[in-house]
């Protein structure tokens, strides 16, 4: 018997027109329950348009969006607008704007490492620190689709890579659906079901693999941008400790001065074309 797929949003040929201007037209996807699809493309794609259709937040001029009746979805969002004037501990904001018991909110820091951020006030934490108690407070409601919208912003390169971890656990741990969106294309995790290449309209999809190969995608962003995302789809099978050594997947190993200086201008590098 053929495999079914457990579809929660999906577009069809479609688009959006303002003012006699097409954002994005021609746009096909679809996302399922335990997928990774990661949207890219240069800032003004229309990444977030497509995300907005996908959702039914925006009706498409043209083609056709549908959206699981009932679904429950979390957002990130890009930019998040916080009085840091405003005394606010991390337990309150994680019910801001909606309600949840203290179980909910324990497990929900518990899964994305910030429990002992509890009682911490918001305007305290480091850029990694907020952008995981902004993925808590998504997963507080257990979304069935997480919409992450550029979800590591301001974190340096190790913790963009502990965050990529930490979206493959949630994703393991709700078997949610996640629509990811950014402008780095190293962004592109080797978990990453799909990958769409927007500009206007799809340029090309497929595996990280495939895109990163792509005559459409090299045009796009340059041979450079294309080895970029393929060094982070690599092998990289290790983290960063604070202590400068090195955990592999068994063991951990010091980190060498080669071995930084390898890491440090990698680094550099994709920093220079994020």
């Amino acid at each position: 018997m053929p495999e079914t797929r457990d579809s929660l949003v999906s577009l069809n040929n479609a688009g959006v027109c303002v003012s006699d201007k097409w954002l994005v037209r021609g746009i096909s996807l679809e996302v399922c329950r335990g997928e990774i699809v990661t949207l890219i493309g240069p800032n003004g794609s229309g990444k977030s348009t497509t995300a907005k259709m996908a959702l039914g937040v925006i009706n498409p001029s043209e083609g056709s969006a549908q959206c699981r009746r009932d679904i429950r979805v979390s957002y990130v969002p890009q930019k998040l607008v916080v009085d840091w004037t405003m005394p606010l501990t991390v337990k309150r904001f994680m019910v801001l704007s909606h309600t949840a018991n203290e179980n909910d909110i324990q497990r929900a820091l518990s899964s994305t490492g910030t429990e002992h951020l509890k009682h911490t006030q918001v305007r305290n934490l480091s850029g990694g620190e907020f952008q995981r108690v902004l993925l808590a407070r998504a997963v507080v409601n257990t979304p069935e689709l997480l919409v992450l919208d550029e979800p590591v912003q301001g974190v340096d390169f190790n913790g963009e890579i502990a965050l990529y971890r930490l979206i493959e656990e949630i994703r393991s741990e709700l078997n949610c659906g996640i629509i990811l969106i950014s402008h780095d294309l190293h962004v592109v995790m080797s978990s990453t079901n799909k990958v769409i290449c927007l500009n206007g309209h799809v340029c090309c999809s497929g595996s990280p693999e495939a895109v990163a190969s792509a005559p459409e995608f090299r045009t796009l962003f340059g041979d450079r941008a294309a080895n970029e995302l393929a060094f982070y789809k690599h092998n990289h099978d290790h983290e960063h400790l604070p202590d400068r050594t090195i955990q592999e997947l068994n063991n951990v190993r010091p980190a060498s001065p080669h071995n930084l200086g390898d890491d440090a201008s990698k680094n550099e590098e994709l920093k220079r074309h994020a």
